[in-house]
């Protein structure tokens, strides 16, 4: 069983991968008729009311608001789904894999937020984006990783990945924390009594997938009414899927929770997050000069994904490797490590929903901020691409990486006898 552990995950990079590639060409299609003859209607189909009122603060439902709060609630469930998998049968399930991932993706929300928050010090009215350029975008980053083959280290993407699935939890806590401006109590009980509901079921050994998914959807429209974002009900629900795990099985293909996450991911990664890409990153540039690109808001995402990113994994993965806390990535060279940690400031996804949830309102002023804020998440996350990409493609491979992947792969075992082959941290 251990021998198809590697394959599987593979499979995983892989499908990522293309969905990374995807949501490019999806954005760059939106940025491309932002900026055509086609820039009205693309923004009037989006924004025109044209649905029933399922919240009087959010008024009529449309285009953009069903994608936003509701295809992204399926995108939020498939990362609670991942982040309950790692923690319960994965990469993050003991403390010794934990270690590396969780203190380099804290220090990668808090370097960029620090950043961020230096930059427009001076404007209290932007600081309410400080989160934005804390996140971390895992299919456009393995997209980008993905074109570079085999100069890629395995445990690379393994990092990488890991990173970013904490990063998630760290985005989601923001938004239920941070981006909550009123609650309201009824519906937060009724949220509570739904997700009880679940727990009870799970824990009786209850593993019919349809009775959890129509809860889910009750679950969703009751946190949309609490004034929570409805997406933080995708993660919610997910905790209360049940996982199997048995000795020398691990997550059992009869798992509910299996059986979803592999359902749901191909839908996520090639359709729901490139139509999020479509309809969140067309910005029209017209107008926009040297002035409005080096404005604060921009500037100081911009900077938080670029620098703060690189400079808080980087740092944090170098000072937890000279302290003994953890080990060296696996066949992988510092300079290799650095680039990735460049990759980790390609926020794309996550950055645009708290872009939007940072300056929710509906006048020209808040509408502006949002087109600023896009501004700056496509310059820090395509700065952080290229330079990364640079950077590992021309980087020297270990000295032993052609016997290290070959044995991340399965195809020999090891001896040993190499360098670093036996490093515990992230042996994923």
């Amino acid at each position: 069983m251990a021998e198809k552990r590697p394959s599987a995950l593979r499979d995983f990079l892989k499908s990522e991968a293309a969905g990374g590639v995807i949501l490019m060409l999806a954005a760059a299609l939106a940025m491309f008729i932002a900026n055509s003859a086609f820039g009205d209607t693309y923004r009037h189909i989006l924004h025109n009311p044209s649905g029933p009122v399922l919240n009087d603060k959010l008024g009529p439902m449309t285009v953009h608001l069903w994608i936003n709060d509701g295809l992204m609630a399926i995108f939020f469930f498939l990362v609670g789904l991942e982040i309950k998998r790692e923690f319960v049968d994965g990469r993050l399930s003991s403390w010794e894999k934990r270690r590396l991932p969780v203190v380099a993706a804290a220090a990668g929300m808090i370097f960029p937020a620090l950043v961020f928050l230096f930059v427009t010090r001076d404007m209290p009215e932007l600081q309410n984006g400080w989160a934005i350029p804390a996140a971390t975008d895992i299919a456009f980053a393995i997209g980008v990783l993905a074109l570079l083959g085999k100069k890629a280290p395995t445990s690379l993407k393994l990092f990488l990945v890991t990173v970013a699935i904490v990063d998630d939890m760290g985005a989601v806590a923001i938004i239920a924390l941070v981006y909550t401006p009123s609650l309201k109590t009824a519906w937060i009980l009724g949220s509570a009594a739904i997700l009880g509901v679940m727990y009870l079921l799970n824990k009786g050994g209850v593993k019919n997938i349809p009775v959890y998914l129509i809860l889910s959807v009750i679950l969703w429209f009751a946190v949309l009414q609490s004034g929570v974002h409805a997406t933080i009900a995708g993660v919610l629900a997910a905790m209360m899927i049940p996982i199997i795990v048995t000795p020398g099985a691990p997550d059992a293909k009869d798992s509910p929770l299996h059986i979803l996450e592999h359902a749901i991911h191909p839908w996520s990664a090639y359709v729901i997050i490139p139509i999020f890409g479509f309809a969140n990153a067309g910005v029209d540039i017209s107008g926009i000069g040297l002035e409005e690109i080096f404005a604060p808001l921009p500037l100081g995402i911009a900077l938080g994904l670029f620098l703060g990113k690189q400079l808080g994994i980087f740092g944090a993965v170098w000072l937890a490797v000279k302290t003994g806390f953890a080990s060296k990535l696996r066949g992988a060279t510092w300079l290799q490590i650095y680039a990735v940690a460049m990759f980790c400031g390609i926020g794309f996804t996550m950055s645009l929903f708290i872009g939007e949830l940072a300056f929710p309102g509906k006048d020209a002023a808040s509408a502006l901020l949002r087109e600023e804020a896009k501004i700056g998440i496509l310059m820090g996350s395509i700065l952080s691409a290229i330079v990364g990409f640079l950077i590992l493609r021309f980087a020297p491979l270990h000295e032993h990486h052609d016997k290290i992947e070959a044995e991340e792969a399965g195809e020999i075992e090891s001896d040993g006898d190499v360098q670093g082959v036996t490093e515990p941290a992230l042996k994923l």
